[in-house]
């Protein structure tokens, strides 16, 4: 068990190391040189470790952003009580959760090698996260779970969703990529088909969100860092202008926390930090696909032929930018909706976790732009948005109670919410 825990710790809980090892191993397959198999390694995780980076400046700048517009509609947390909570689940149930990831884990990779679905999910982060929320679900149902009973079926419902999810959502990542080299292993899975289905059906395809056409003096709208810093511009300075208006505790923290400079000159400064975390981020996903695509070859044709990486979703992202924004648009708008539909209909404070809000919302616009352009993409992010909302509501409200809602609120995803209900299901006839 302590191996397993100090593999499931320092190799799967931390994807930069995860990932050297395929690229290392897959380098190795194919008998590169030394001298590649170094340069392929290091570039590969630099280039994992610059997306980790960027995705920090850009959680960074959301974490000003949040409580900005939580202001702005008054909101306070949610009221949680008589629940275990991260830490004591972590110690009652946390070796449980590592060593179902890591069967899991197994599992994907042996029908990955025995099936026609040739998918190896690498999302290391995600894979704790969904395993930590559906581990949650089962124990708030079942109440008093047998340990390995536990495991067991964690490890099998894991490993059967790392297989074929992304399987499920590659017919749209060919329209995306322009090829079948990668796949998109991540919990926002779930929204992006919807975008991508709903988007061929509501939106227009030949309105492509990267071919937009722009007058002569507007080109610059053509670059994703301005356009991006001119959205998160506006929506930072809205919501600071509202804020500075505002004579709450709140409203006086905020303004404080900008020190001696003006807060609308902060907020500003804001969204060019987030548009430059979109930049690094952008970046590091060019450098770690130039070199995890070919690596991973040396696997698909030596242990699991044909096989393919499913990745994170920023990997996305280069291949239309506009897009990514314009989701991330839609979602905010439609978690603004939400807000005010929840609180008057439920009385249920949603917390609109930006984090989730952008990745989920960009990933869903990428796809939703792919076969439906400007509109799908919009669409996409307004999905997202909806299922987060009554996702959350209903899972903190009846799937998680007594467990984990505080993590519900903040590490719980598009898919985790879909899938929620039927775990709780299968928990009721299995335990």
């Amino acid at each position: 068990m302590e191996v397993i825990k100090w593999i499931a710790d320092n190799v799967f809980g931390t994807p930069a190391i995860l990932l050297g090892f395929i690229v290392l191993l897959g380098l190795l397959l194919q008998k590169k040189t030394l001298s590649q198999v170094i340069s392929g390694t290091f570039k590969a995780v630099i280039g994992f470790l610059i997306i980790s980076a960027g995705a920090n400046v850009i959680v960074g700048s959301l974490g000003v952003f949040e409580p900005l517009w939580k202001e702005v509609f008054g909101l306070k947390a949610q009221n949680l009580s008589g629940f275990l909570g991260q830490d004591k689940f972590n110690a009652e149930f946390g070796s449980a959760v590592t060593l179902a990831m890591t069967l899991g884990f197994l599992i994907n990779v042996l029908l990955a090698r025995f099936t026609k679905l040739k998918y190896i999910y690498l999302t290391g982060h995600m894979m704790f996260w969904t395993t930590t929320i559906f581990a949650g679900i089962i124990v708030h149902e079942a109440g008093d779970v047998p340990y390995w009973k536990l495991v067991i079926v964690l490890s099998l419902i894991m490993g059967l969703y790392w297989t074929i999810q992304p399987a499920l959502t590659q017919p749209f990542m060919r329209k995306i990529t322009g090829n079948d080299n990668i796949a998109l292993g991540h919990t926002s899975a779930s929204v992006s088909l919807l975008a991508a289905i709903l988007g061929k059906y509501l939106g227009n395809k030949e309105n492509d969100s990267e071919k937009i056409k722009l007058p002569k003096g507007l080109e610059f709208l053509r670059d994703s860092n301005v356009i991006t810093a001119l959205t998160m511009g506006a929506l930072f300075v809205i919501g600071a202008a509202i804020v500075l208006f505002k004579d709450t505790p709140g409203a006086r923290e905020l303004v404080a926390s900008a020190g001696n400079q003006n807060f609308i000159v902060y907020a500003i400064v804001q969204s060019f930090t987030f548009a430059g975390g979109i930049a690094v981020v952008l970046m590091g996903v060019r450098m770690f696909i130039g070199e995890i695509v070919p690596a991973f070859n040396g696997i698909a044709t030596k242990l699991v032929p044909g096989a393919k990486p499913a990745l994170d979703c920023p990997i996305v992202y280069p291949y239309a930018p506009n897009a990514v924004i314009l989701g991330f648009v839609g979602a905010f708008a439609g978690a603004l909706l939400w807000l005010v539909v929840l609180g008057n209909t439920v009385a249920y404070v949603f917390v609109p976790t930006m984090i989730v809000l952008f990745f989920h919302g960009a990933t869903a616009g990428v796809f939703g732009n792919a076969t439906g352009g400007v509109r799908g993409a919009l669409i996409g992010g307004f999905i997202t948005s909806t299922v987060v909302a009554w996702g959350q509501f209903i899972m903190v409200r009846y799937l998680i109670t007594s467990t984990i809602p505080d993590t519900a609120m903040w590490a719980a995803d598009s898919d985790m919410f879909i899938i929620g209900p039927l775990i709780k299901l299968l928990a009721g006839v299995l335990f």
